[in-house]
């Protein structure tokens, strides 16, 4: 066992009790040797915004070796493995695969789900290409250069050439109860022509040493996505507001290929999320669509960015976020346009709506664009729940919370509706546990195959991917 503030002391012992390929070791020390040395923050002007300070490195503990296996272990999946057994999906506890389910048929089309650790040992040459073809700065963030300095655990997905998958793959991650903190590294390839979508689970636990521990999840994700093929993310982030969980998201996106995020946060104390489109292939499209509730005294701190290196690309990220209480949250996001970069188009907005007079969100938007012939615009509001909406709803015989959910609905509806009907459908349930104070945890109960049917009712409408607002012509 070690502590995040005596990291620096345990990472040679770490690193040795792994096997590896000589490569990645080096990678790991490369990485480790920029997160020491930098700051919490890449950018001063964050520096007054942030509440990365909420992280208490001397309360936060690892176990210092792989975690064993253990049958006992599943029973936090009790109620999930009937369902979740009946799809491809993979069930993890700090990250480390327990149990994974891959029907035979994929298996025989080349399909892989394996933990990251036996993926290095048995297909070193294949993550050796993409990891070097997408080479990471570890410069840009200090928990990008933690997660792949110090990962223990992770997953590994491939999809080979022309396999199309029309159901996702689910991976549940649960915390351990004992405490334990979990660093992961997670990569997913798209070859060409391919199409996957992963649904990710984060849980964990309520502690019952909260006072000498603090329990968090940092990960590093990357997608490599190869010409013409799609790949979709969806995150839904359920874990217990004492927790915190930082993560970082690559995506690299070639020719002509799609790479979609969601991502719904609901939990934890703090959520750090940086999430990096790099299109470097002509054509290529991006989108990135979160949804946050907070309430109490929880943080969020998201980072999107949009970056075209190739022409004729097309990007868009859309946040919402809905604030209750004193919880908060911060977007940060850039538009950077190459100079190669003609004829891209580029849309980012992140919009707030504060229930209460504590609540409190900043928005910082930015544009860097190295070349004409392009079509770029960002637009940030933040405002107070509209009183004579609230009034209007009340005439019409709707309590003042249920006018105030219905007001939070339609601002959400708009982002909610470019996803598929059950991942509104989750959504949604999980908004409404959240707002009822119910656990935050997908159940198909009867409550969600009530939600699950009116999303299947409903049609999917695609709007202008820029919202018909330009600024830069």
């Amino acid at each position: 066992m070690y502590q995040l503030s005596l990291l620096e002391e345990n990472f040679n012992n770490l690193i040795e009790n792994v096997r590896e390929p000589s490569w990645m070791i080096e990678t790991r020390q490369e990485a480790f040797k920029k997160y020491t040395s930098l700051p919490l923050e890449s950018s001063p002007l964050y520096s007054k915004y942030s509440n990365a300070n909420k992280l208490i490195a001397d309360n936060i503990f690892f176990d210092g070796t792989t975690l064993t296996d253990n049958k006992d272990d599943l029973d936090i999946f009790s109620d999930r493995i009937e369902e979740v057994s009946k799809t491809s999906s993979i069930l993890c506890k700090n990250s480390k695969i327990l149990q994974s389910y891959l029907p035979e048929d994929f298996k025989k089309q080349g399909i892989i789900i394996t933990n990251i650790i036996h993926a290095l040992n048995e297909f070193p040459d294949l993550l050796q290409k993409y990891l070097n073809k997408n080479k990471l700065n570890y410069e840009e963030d200090k928990f990008l250069a933690l997660s792949s300095a110090a990962f223990q655990n992770g997953y590994f997905i491939f999809i080979p050439k022309n396999i199309v998958l029309e159901d996702p793959i689910r991976v549940i991650n649960y915390l351990s109860e004992d405490g334990f903190s979990s660093i992961s590294r997670n990569i997913v390839i798209c070859e060409d022509f391919s199409k996957a979508t992963i649904v990710q689970e984060l849980y964990s636990p309520e502690l019952t040493n909260s006072q000498t521990h603090q329990q968090a999840h940092f990960e590093l994700l990357e997608a490599h996505v190869m010409p013409n093929a799609q790949c979709e993310m969806v995150t839904l982030q359920s874990m217990n507001y004492n927790a915190i969980n930082f993560s970082n998201r690559k995506a690299f996106v070639e020719r002509d290929a799609k790479m979609s995020w969601s991502l719904a946060l609901f939990g934890s104390q703090l959520s750090r999320y940086k999430v990096d489109s790099i299109m470097q292939g002509p054509g290529a499209l991006a989108e990135d669509v979160e949804i946050i509730f907070g309430i109490d005294n929880q943080s969020f701190d998201i980072t999107s960015n949009l970056f075209h290196v190739a022409p004729h690309t097309r990007g868009k990220v859309l946040v919402k976020s809905v604030l209750k209480d004193t919880s908060q949250s911060l977007f940060k996001g850039m538009i950077k346009i190459n100079k190669n970069a003609k004829a891209t188009e580029s849309y980012l907005a992140g919009h707030a709506i504060l229930l209460d007079k504590g609540a409190k969100s900043d928005a910082i938007p930015g544009l860097e664009i190295e070349s004409n012939e392009v079509k770029a615009t960002h637009s940030a509001s933040v405002a107070q729940i509209d009183e004579k909406q609230i009034f209007y709803l009340m005439s019409r015989g709707l309590s003042e919370e249920l006018a105030k959910r219905e007001i939070v609905g339609g601002f959400l509806e708009p982002i909610s509706r470019k996803m598929g009907p059950t991942i509104r459908a989750w959504i949604n349930y999980l908004i409404e546990n959240k707002w009822l104070g119910k656990p935050l945890k997908l159940k198909i109960d009867e409550a969600m195959e009530q939600i699950l049917e009116v999303e299947k009712s409903r049609y999917r409408e695609t709007e202008d991917i820029f919202e018909k607002h330009y600024k830069y012509r």
